[in-house]
């Protein structure tokens, strides 16, 4: 009977012993990011920290967007002050997230909407806010806090705050699956991938506008314009000049019309016969 309820006792303690093991750890502590704020409209610099937390999930599938937890408290004593001049019209607050590590994919964004600004008093932010991107590609990398910007459009910025600790900045690992469920594969950078010549493309910062290189104009390739060419009125390609083609016919014509007559036979006089005395 002993025997018994000792095997009973095991085994009803064991599954308990085994619960740490599944316990999911919890998430990193918020870590002081510091930023240069900047007032577009006067050039005003101010020295700003704050709180950040971010919460990203352990995976992602490609082709779907994955979401980004974001909060935030400024440090006392390190509050964004409201420009003088005020910050009027419908205000939010833009948030981005910097990725590396994964091709194609190099930040998240969000809004979160602002309350009343005063002139001259800190601006009082919402405390979270729910950042998005979509993968496009599988692999493993790795998240971190960006830029905040604060005005009414992401283009339309009043106040832009800059990272400047950029490294010491908590990294929050994850990974992207494949669209079928797949992990990715390791490769090795070191030969694959890799151009042996010209300058490496940098990655987009984290709070990049999205605004494309425009191509340079088209210039004329000289090799459109054939040997001789000349300024005809219709382009290069019109060919060479014809007017020394012309000259040289129109003397050709003159020299065989000259040869047709020196040639045309002359008239002969009639002569009676010699009769004599």
């Amino acid at each position: 009977m002993r025997v018994h309820l000792a095997v009973l006792a095991a085994v009803t303690i064991l599954p308990c012993a085994a619960l740490p093991a599944l316990t999911v750890l919890p998430a990193s502590a918020a870590a002081t990011v510091s930023y240069e704020c900047t007032t577009k409209a006067t050039g005003e610099k101010q020295e700003v920290g704050l709180d950040v937390e971010l919460t990203v999930p352990a995976q992602a599938t490609v082709g779907q967007q994955m979401t980004i937890g974001w909060s935030g408290v400024f440090v006392t004593g390190k509050e964004l002050t409201a420009p003088a001049t005020g910050m009027e019209g419908e205000l939010n607050m833009y948030v981005y997230a910097g990725i590396s590590g994964i091709d194609d994919l190099t930040s998240a964004t969000g809004v979160a909407e602002l309350g009343t600004v005063i002139p001259g008093e800190p601006v009082a932010i919402p405390s979270t806010a729910t950042m998005t991107t979509t993968p496009r590609k599988s692999g493993s990398g790795t998240v971190h806090a960006g830029a905040i910007n604060f005005g009414l459009t992401p283009q339309d910025r009043l106040v832009e705050c800059e990272v400047k600790n950029k490294d010491s900045l908590t990294q929050y690992p994850f990974t992207v699956l494949g669209a079928d469920g797949s992990t990715p594969t390791t490769t090795d950078t070191s030969t694959t991938g890799t151009s042996t010549t010209g300058t490496p493309t940098p990655e987009a910062s984290e709070d990049d506008t999205g605004s494309e290189e425009q191509e340079s104009p088209a210039t004329t390739d000289s090799a459109d314009i054939p040997a001789g060419g000349v300024d005809t009125g219709a382009g290069g390609l019109a060919g060479p000049d014809g007017r020394a083609l012309v000259l040289t016919g129109l003397v050709i014509t003159l020299a065989a019309a000259t040869g047709l007559r020196l040639r045309r036979p002359r008239p002969r006089t009639h002569q009676g016969p010699d009769t004599g005395p």
